[in-house]
C-alpha cells in the first residue's frame, strides 16, 4: 500500500459506506462446496447481465473460487446475521446446519435468501490484493423483505430507526 495512505484509516473511512451482505457459494474442483461472506457484490451490466464480487488473494477460498466455472451470490435478509457470521468464521464446515439445494452446475444454494443469482464465471481481474470475479447471471430470484446491512463494522437494524 502507498505510504501516503494508512490502511486502517482507509478501512475505517470505507466502512462509512453501507452495503448489503451476501454469501457466495461454489464447488471446488474436487466437488467440495465452498462459501464465504462477501460485501463487495455489485451489478455491472444488464446487457449482458453481469455481476461482480471480489475475493482477497490471501483467502483460503481464493483458488477454488477462481477455478469454479459457476458461483451463486445469495443476498442475505435481515434475520440471517447468524448465516453471515457462520460463512465468515474459521469453521471447517461452513454449510453445517444450513439448508441447501442444488442449482445450476451442481451449485450449493442456500434455500433461504433475500435474493439469489446463479452465475457462470465470465471474467477475472487481479486488482491489488484481491481478484474481481465477474459472473454472467443465468438465473435469479428475489423476495420481499428487509436486507441484512453492514455498516461501520457492524450490522445495524435499519428498521428500528
Amino acid at each position: 500500500m502507498s505510504r501516503s495512505v494508512d490502511a486502517r484509516e482507509l478501512r475505517h473511512a470505507l466502512g462509512h459506506y453501507a452495503t448489503g451482505v451476501a454469501v457466495v457459494t461454489a464447488r471446488a474442483p474436487d466437488g467440495t462446496p465452498v462459501g464465504l461472506t462477501c460485501n463487495s457484490f455489485t451489478s455491472v451490466s444488464l446487457d449482458p447481465p453481469l455481476v461482480q464480487w471480489s475475493i482477497a488473494h490471501a483467502s483460503r477460498f481464493h483458488a477454488p473460487m477462481c477455478a469454479a466455472s459457476h458461483f451463486a451470490v445469495h443476498v442475505l435478509e435481515r434475520g440471517q446475521l447468524p448465516v453471515s457470521r457462520q460463512f465468515s468464521s474459521r469453521q471447517h464446515d461452513r454449510f453445517a446446519g444450513i439448508e441447501i439445494e442444488e442449482g445450476l452446475a451442481a451449485l450449493p444454494l442456500l434455500k433461504r435468501h433475500h435474493a439469489r443469482f446463479q452465475c457462470q464465471q465470465y471474467a477475472r481481474h487481479d486488482a491489488g490484493d484481491h481478484t474481481i470475479l465477474i459472473g454472467r447471471v443465468l438465473r435469479f430470484e428475489a423476495h420481499e423483505g428487509e436486507p441484512l446491512v453492514f455498516y461501520r463494522g457492524g450490522y445495524p437494524d435499519l428498521a428500528s430507526r
